[in-house]
């Protein structure tokens, strides 16, 4: 208990400095314990400043999330109702599956102040710090084939994009098929695991990455050329229970739309925000690289891409990288 004693005392001091050896008095503990302590905080979110001879000043608080604010950002009937928030986590992906397994209701969700091992496609690590930025997984229990998992991945990208556009006015795009680009950097990245039994789906889970008030010293320098964040491009601060709750309001409203009325709808609206379309473009398949211009969805979600020889291509999984 005692970092939370010295968190509570900066917390009452906030903005001044406090030094090292009046903490360790009033604590009862070395100084390299509380410079242990401090550093602790840090990687919960918190930052300070440390001058010599001053000590130690409490600069920025980490935005966590309230249970009681996401809820109430959410217009939805279920999605997003049965809630679990955690501080800390692996991934929130393996979170759902083993609640998922105990027969957690569809719409279940689960939300992560921070993962240690976030998972993108194609087994990549998910930059996950706490407090930052939205981690998320969604369990679904639609009633289709398992051929129809693709189209839930596409509807959750249209979802996902149409809430950052609304909320932060951001012009983010769909990259097929499900990444989130601003002016070609990544924002979100989106995941969907299936299950099925008997060529049905039993369920799925829908992991979402949305980078939302990431700073550039939060990435590694080699992602910074291809990431970016919501705050990095906006220039402010996102409210995440917001997003959350918009995301969750988007993602039910297109669900009931696809279950009524089948992939058509959800194809225009994909077609309409992604930046794929009419664009050359190189597909990275276990095949080798295809090259073309991509047309636009067939009707299962894969990707048509005219070849450079005429050839109509469907692509149904690999890594799209713009240009030829």
């Amino acid at each position: 208990m005692k970092d939370n004693k010295l968190l509570n005392m900066l917390l009452q001091n906030h903005g001044e400095y406090i030094s090292g050896e009046e903490i360790s008095r009033r604590l009862g503990i070395s100084r390299t314990a509380v410079w242990k302590q401090i550093n602790k905080l840090r990687l919960e979110g918190y930052e300070f400043e440390a001058v010599s001879r001053k000590g130690y000043r409490l600069v920025h608080t980490p935005d966590k999330l309230e249970f009681t604010a996401v809820i109430e950002a959410m217009k939805t009937n279920s999605f997003g109702r049965r809630l679990k928030l955690i501080d800390v986590t692996t991934s929130t992906q393996e979170e759902m599956r083993l609640l998922a397994e105990q027969g957690a209701p569809s719409g279940s969700l689960i939300i992560a102040e921070e993962q240690t091992s976030g998972r993108g496609r194609q087994g990549r690590k998910w930059l996950s710090p706490p407090g930052k930025g939205i981690w998320m997984s969604l369990l679904l229990r639609p009633e289709l084939p398992l051929t129809c998992a693709p189209q839930l991945t596409l509807l959750c990208a249209v979802a996902v994009c149409r809430a950052i556009r609304a909320v932060t006015g951001v012009d983010a795009g769909i990259k097929w098929p499900n990444d989130l680009l601003v002016q070609g950097r990544k924002v979100c990245g989106i995941l969907i695991e299936s299950v099925g039994e008997d060529e049905l789906i039993r369920y799925c889970i829908a992991g979402i990455g949305i980078d939302v008030n990431l700073e550039p010293e939060d990435y590694p320098q080699e992602l910074l050329a291809i990431a970016t964040s919501l705050k990095m491009e906006s220039g402010q601060d996102c409210n995440r229970a917001v997003l959350i709750g918009a995301v969750m309001n988007e993602l039910e409203k297109l669900y009931e739309l696809y279950v009524e009325q089948g992939f058509g709808p959800i194809c225009h609206l994909w077609e309409a925000l992604s930046i794929t379309m009419g664009k050359e473009i190189t597909v990275k398949t276990a095949r080798g690289d295809i090259q073309g211009i991509a047309e636009g969805l067939d009707p299962s979600g894969a990707l048509t891409l005219i070849s450079k020889d005429g050839q109509r291509i469907n692509i149904y999984s690999g890594e799209v990288q713009l240009g030829g």
